[in-house]
């Protein structure tokens, strides 16, 4: 019996959890932070591209039912999957700019 994985869920891949928050006025989004990239071994480069990664997932599940507040904060626990090999290629890469909302 062979072990037992998540379906969808690589071997060679990470799985980096990050907090977002979007901030509604009238059910409209009005601002995306984010508000912690959970990578202790993430360098700065890194941590900056899956940050910008959680942020322009945050920004196409804006208006989500489920996320749609009338008036207050939703916060957004964004699981980012990456294989290991293009996390690593990320240390030299050059950071993207961050998405506009």
């Amino acid at each position: 019996m062979g072990t037992v994985q998540a379906q969808g869920y690589a071997t060679d891949s990470l799985q980096i959890k990050v907090y977002t928050q979007i901030t509604y006025k009238n059910t409209e989004a009005t601002d995306i932070k984010l508000l912690k990239v959970f990578c202790d071994y993430c360098s700065d480069t890194q941590t900056t591209e899956i940050g910008y990664a959680a942020l322009r997932r945050s920004y196409d599940e804006r208006y989500d039912p489920e996320n749609v507040l009338k008036n207050g904060k939703k916060r957004l626990a964004i699981i980012i999957r990456i294989d290991k090999e293009d996390f690593k290629s990320l240390k030299d890469a050059e950071i993207l700019e961050p998405p506009n909302p």
